[in-house]
């Protein structure tokens, strides 16, 4: 018989989670009653409040901050392979109504229902990432689950991130099923992409910006366009596709960067792509220094504020960027600004926008935002799950 385990929360440490959120930490944790470093990672346990009520079932990864995460309010259920196909069903229903090609994020982890795991979908190869010990430990019934679901040709597992250093979980990529490529393809918005896997970022490409890319179209028609941290080319090669005149792809990895002309290749926009290897701060100070000016400037950095401890100077970054595009926009053109750092609340970008225009004498006229994309659902008791903003902006010189 499987032995039961328990965790008790201290004395009200149990609100949160009775108000809908997922995640148990370490500190919330009674170790008199529960000693937690005992308690094996990827188990099932049953969560309790401190008078021993018991409030879900969640998987365990004692060594983590997260040290619990739930995955269902019945404290009876088990991690089976019906339990993790019913939760892969329920997320593919909802992919198939909203998306008209098999190219989506599968699995956005406890929005999802299931804790520490992404899938990303590039039409019949899936790409798994698991996010904890726990998820980690059931790792072969995902793939079952998965595979009972899709009958994928190829289950990759792209678990690179060095947070899975945190708890002790080594990095790796390889194939789950297939043979592991080097590359995947997709579609979004009409085009068609090529992605590297092997050496690329995340999954491969981030499906997140999606909707905010199509919004971003409208402006793109005629326009001379910046792509700064183009990656490979979604930003770039859609506002080609939408008609721009001409666009610069800015980015520091090489390899991205013949992503972005092989997608221009498969779109038909080739000869109105061009690109900058290099930093990115070091490129846009020595095109202001050139004189140049673009219609839209798109900034899509990585996340500066990985931690809340490096806030402030993640803060300075968003502002020094922001400075520097804003000094290569003409005035009346525009600029769509992201982050995708979880600790930037989408109010403080706006003011980092603001006060960033301000400093150099300019004003912007707030168009449009833009969330992650509907892949990307938003649990309402996890702010943590509303990660990614976009504002679009008309940048003036000051009224």
């Amino acid at each position: 018989m499987t032995e039961q385990y328990v965790i008790r929360l201290r004395k009200n440490e149990e609100r949160r989670i009775k108000a809908g959120h997922l995640w148990v930490f370490a500190n919330e944790i009674d170790t008199r009653h529960t000693p937690l470093k005992d308690l094996p990672a990827g188990a099932a346990c049953v969560v309790e409040d401190s008078r021993g009520k018991a409030l879900g079932r969640a998987l365990l990864s004692p060594h983590s901050l997260i040290a619990a995460r739930l995955y269902s309010r019945d404290v009876k259920q088990e991690l089976s392979r019906s339990f993790f196909k019913k939760r892969i069903e329920q997320a593919l229903a909802l992919r198939e109504q909203l998306f008209d090609t098999p190219c989506y994020r599968l699995i956005f982890g406890e929005a999802d229902g299931l804790p520490g795991l992404v899938v990303d979908r590039f039409a019949d190869v899936l790409v798994v990432q698991t996010g904890s010990g726990a998820m980690e430990a059931h790792l072969d019934t995902i793939v079952s689950a998965l595979d009972a679901v899709l009958s994928p040709s190829h289950i990759i597992a792209k678990n690179e991130a060095a947070a899975r250093q945190i708890e002790g979980m080594e990095r790796y990529t390889r194939a789950l099923k297939g043979e592991l490529l080097d590359e995947v393809s997709l579609s979004e918005n009409g085009g068609n992409f090529v992605a590297p896997l092997a050496e690329g970022q995340k999954t491969g490409w981030f499906y997140d910006h999606r909707a905010a890319r199509l919004k971003m179209q409208r402006l793109a028609g005629g326009a001379r366009v910046l792509d700064v941290f183009s990656y490979c080319g979604g930003w770039g090669v859609q506002s080609a596709m939408a008609g721009a005149e001409s666009v610069t792809c800015v980015d520091a990895s090489q390899t991205a960067l013949e992503y972005v002309h092989r997608n221009a290749e498969l779109n038909g926009v080739a000869d109105r792509i061009s690109s900058l290897h290099g930093d990115a701060f070091a490129a846009m100070k020595q095109l202001i220094a050139d004189g140049e000016k673009y219609d839209l400037v798109v900034l899509d950095p990585p996340a500066f504020i990985k931690r809340k401890k490096d806030f402030k100077n993640g803060l300075a970054g968003y502002h020094a960027i922001n400075e520097l595009a804003m000094r290569l926009v003409k005035p009346g053109g525009f600029l769509v600004s992201a982050s995708c750092s979880m600790h930037m609340p989408a109010d403080r970008l706006l003011e980092v926008i603001h006060s960033s225009a301000r400093h150099i004498d300019r004003s912007v006229q707030v168009i449009g935002y833009e969330g992650q994309a509907a892949d990307h659902p938003v649990h309402p008791a996890i702010a943590e799950t509303a990660y990614l903003k976009s504002w679009f902006c008309r940048v003036q010189f000051s009224l």
